[in-house]
């Protein structure tokens, strides 16, 4: 008769007894990773954000990469090749894929990391999730509101560990801002200001040659075609982002780009996280320029791209707040470094976003930006967009999701999702 195994053995046991298999580096107990048995990863897109998350994540010396898909080949060759050299990997052990589903029906990856342009978010995440994945997801969190709660739903019904990629959250420039503001240092929030670019383009690049080792069917996924352009999956080591997160259909413009990381700080800072606006009016003219947020309890958030950078300015009844990354200036001035009591309010504390995502996954606890709180973040995002693209101001209800009494408004929560995608290859 066979011997069962220990890994066997669990297996049967939550079979018959419906308790959750955590995975192989959870087993030792919270807060504890074999150095033998690491966290094992698999990278779902392999371009250039995922060559920064693979740095990011191997720097903690507590994973392995064993797995990694793209549709462009030579993409994924450097994604493999460029692992090797860093320590404690192996290009040998990390098997390439075409397919992102083969790394998900793996039993053997832990965790996957889903690095793709915004488009294909939320199919990849659902399915990950599905899949009983632990799941790292770059931001915006999805393209549409519809997606972004399916993706939510998926991680809440498979009790998945899902760390959202706004990764400012664990910086401690945002950190301070946020715990001044919680703590009343500048005294009643009056307007909040959000400098960052609009909302997306309508899609005008030339169709250009597909190169011979990009599936351009596959890369589009569930999207609606569009001919291929070089600006939208630029090669290895070309001197720009790819610009697919600037149109309509493919991103969200600077609006859920860059939204992603500055609204999620305003959500996080006036304790709005799985709340959001009420209200949003888009520019009307030269008395109104910019977008406007109102918030339920009436502090009002403006957002235009006047000034040169990214940042966010707080106004209060007793003082002033400017954070953008690497520099937080306050006035009164003191206020910059002032060190926040134990006995005072804390928000979450993260030094290492990669790092927090691991720890949660020991702990079976949500980490510092889990699916639930990028999803209300993104919706602040969209439902600018939406206001931009229709013209008129919409009154939000986020207990719903819903605009009230706008089914126009309402038609642009979500959009056609092709299947044949799934059939193909």
């Amino acid at each position: 008769m066979k011997k069962t195994n220990r890994k066997e053995f669990l297996a049967q046991a939550a079979a018959l007894s419906g308790i959750m298999i955590v995975p192989r580096h959870v087993l030792g107990g919270a807060g504890y990773i074999a150095p033998s048995d690491k966290v094992t990863l698999g990278f779902i897109g392999a371009g250039r954000q995922a060559l920064t998350l693979q740095q990011r994540f191997t720097a903690t010396g507590k994973v392995k990469v064993i797995a990694a898909s793209d549709v462009y080949v030579s993409k994924l060759t450097n994604f493999v090749h460029v692992l090797g050299d860093l320590p404690g990997q192996s290009a040998k052990a990390c098997t390439p894929y075409g397919d992102f589903r083969e790394i998900l029906a793996r039993k053997d990856v832990d965790a996957v990391v889903i690095a793709t342009p915004d488009h294909w978010h939320g199919v990849m995440a659902v399915m990950a999730a599905d899949a009983k994945k632990d799941t790292y997801c770059e931001k915006p969190l999805a393209l549409t509101i519809k997606e972004g709660r399916d993706i939510v739903d998926a991680v809440e019904r498979n009790n998945v560990v899902f760390q959202t990629g706004s990764m400012q959250r664990s910086a401690p420039e945002f950190r301070q801002a946020a715990n001044l503001i919680r703590n009343g240092y500048l005294g009643e929030i009056t307007s909040v200001h959000v400098n960052i670019g609009g909302p997306p383009l309508p899609f005008d690049l030339p169709e250009e040659r597909v190169p011979a080792d990009l599936d351009w069917k596959r890369w589009l996924g569930p999207n609606e075609p569009v001919g291929y352009n070089h600006e939208l999956n630029p090669v290895i080591g070309a001197d720009i982002w790819a610009r697919w997160r600037y149109y309509k259909g493919l991103g969200g413009g600077d609006m859920t780009d860059w939204g992603a990381h500055m609204f999620d700080i305003v959500q996080w800072a006036l304790n709005m996280d799985g709340k959001g606006p009420v209200k949003v009016v888009p520019p009307d003219s030269r008395a109104h320029p910019m977008l406007t947020y109102t918030y339920e309890n009436g502090i009002r958030m403006t957002q235009s791209d006047a000034e040169e950078g990214r940042f966010i300015v707080f106004e209060g009844t007793e003082g002033r707040l400017r954070v953008q990354r690497r520099k937080l200036e306050t006035t009164p001035e003191a206020l910059r470094d002032r060190v926040i009591g134990p006995d005072e309010k804390q928000v979450y504390q993260s030094g290492n976003h990669y790092l927090d995502f691991l720890q949660a996954m020991e702990t079976r606890k949500d980490p510092i930006c889990p699916a639930a709180i990028g999803h209300s973040t993104n919706t602040v995002c969209v439902i600018g967009n939406i206001a931009y693209e229709l013209g008129r101001p919409l009154t939000w209800d986020y207990t719903k999701e819903a605009f009230v009494g706008d089914e126009a408004a309402n038609k642009l929560r979500e959009r056609r999702l092709r299947t044949d995608w799934a059939a193909e290859g």
